[in-house]
């Protein structure tokens, strides 16, 4: 009996997480159908995409990219969308079953909302959507009987430590971080790393922005704010641990002194694959984790001197309301500056922590106030920027 295709949208399919879900589906070519792909503005591989997987629908960043797309794709049968709409489009398709959110930023928010409303489920990898909005993307999921099934290699690990487990029992939560590149680096020589240090990432092979958030903790922070939202939990059940080996993924420890952990190579298609066939395990062309060949398994308390922006975020945690999506806009205009080299490495938290530091919280109960919050803070953001002669 042949078994019914899943029908796929992706959203950033030309980004690390959209590349390696395809990976994935070349494996499964028998069990997936692309309806949709959605990317920012790189045309040329999301042409080469598109003449592969044959979807319905593709959307990009903007009419100039749009046009550009249907240029590259000459006389191909589809429907070609851009900017929020489109996304939003690509997200909702009648036909799609699965919606992989796998772009960066607060850009995937509308799309994913979008697509829970209209009873999808997302495979998740947008952490900012659920950091920003997770009281309403959990009420959008439980309205329409969507499944959230995360994507990030801890969060799906808890995901899967957490099955058939009653949440009643938990002590505490554990998600695991690499430390970065800049992990045993003396604190001294922390504030001046260059761009290209803080790129060479020591494990995954990542997106420039997430790479960058990872050197400095900031991930673990987001993270931690994604975990209380997609696992019910309160900020006191969560921690970080660092473990550069990148092996053990996430641990639960409960009340009886249990301690459950998932672990599998550094390799993202597995917890994606995890994701797209959830609630099945189907095996993997990839090596098996042979524990033999590992001499160290090591684990570290988060020094916050170190990363204090993973301080910050830990406080957003905490103080919920409105605080962490100034901690998200803030850190994304920091961020952008640093990648394009206007600002040190050491500026990224005096962006942040101004912005947090200022900022009175409030209640969000609604997109539009999230998305408010949102400008109103990278507005702050800039001008603090371009104070200090770092932006024209």
């Amino acid at each position: 009996m042949t078994k019914k295709k899943k029908h796929l949208a992706i959203l950033g399919s030309t980004g690390s997480i959209g590349q390696n879900t395809l990976e994935v589906v070349r494996t499964f070519r028998d069990r997936f159908e692309i309806t949709g792909l959605a990317a920012g503005g790189n045309t040329g591989l999301l042409a080469e995409q598109v003449a592969e997987f044959k979807p319905e629908l593709a959307a990009v960043e903007s009419e100039a990219k749009a046009r550009d797309l249907r240029k590259k794709l000459g006389r191909r049968k589809i429907r070609i969308l851009y900017g929020d709409e489109g996304y939003r489009e690509v997200a909702t398709s009648r036909r799609t079953d699965l919606v992989v959110s796998a772009i960066t930023g607060i850009a995937g928010l509308k799309p994913t909302l979008a697509a829970l409303e209209k009873g999808k489920d997302v495979a998740l990898a947008n952490k900012e959507s659920m950091v920003v909005a997770g009281a309403l993307i959990r009420k959008a999921a439980a309205r329409s009987g969507s499944r959230v099934i995360p994507v990030d290699s801890e969060h799906s690990g808890i995901f899967q430590c957490l099955r058939g487990q009653n949440k009643k029992f938990i002590r505490k939560i554990y998600l695991t971080a690499s430390g970065g590149p800049f992990f045993r680096v003396p604190l001294s020589e922390l504030t001046g790393k260059s761009l290209a240090e803080a790129l060479k990432h020591p494990r995954w092979k990542m997106g420039r922005k997430v790479t960058i958030d990872s050197a400095t903790l900031m991930n673990k922070g987001l993270e931690l704010i994604e975990a209380r939202w997609l696992f019910n939990l309160q900020p006191w059940q969560l921690g970080v641990m660092i473990h550069p080996q990148s092996i053990v993924h996430a641990l639960v420890e409960f009340q009886d002194g249990s301690v459950l952990a998932q672990l599998s190579q550094t390799d993202m298609r597995i917890p994606i694959q995890y994701a797209l066939s959830y609630p099945e395990r189907w095996p993997t062309p990839l090596p098996s984790l042979n524990l033999t060949e590992i001499r160290d398994l090591e684990f570290y308390p988060v020094e916050e001197q170190r990363y204090p922006l993973f301080g910050l975020a830990t406080r957003a945690l905490k103080a919920g309301l409105s605080f962490p999506v100034v901690l998200n806009a803030a850190n994304e205009v920091a961020v952008q500056a640093f990648l394009e080299e206007s600002i040190s490495f050491g500026q990224i938290y005096d962006v942040v922590n101004y912005c947090v530091s200022r900022h009175r919280p409030r209640a969000l109960r609604s997109l539009e106030e999230i998305l408010l919050v949102d400008s109103e803070t990278r507005e702050q953001a800039h001008k603090y920027l371009k104070s200090k002669g770092n932006m024209t």
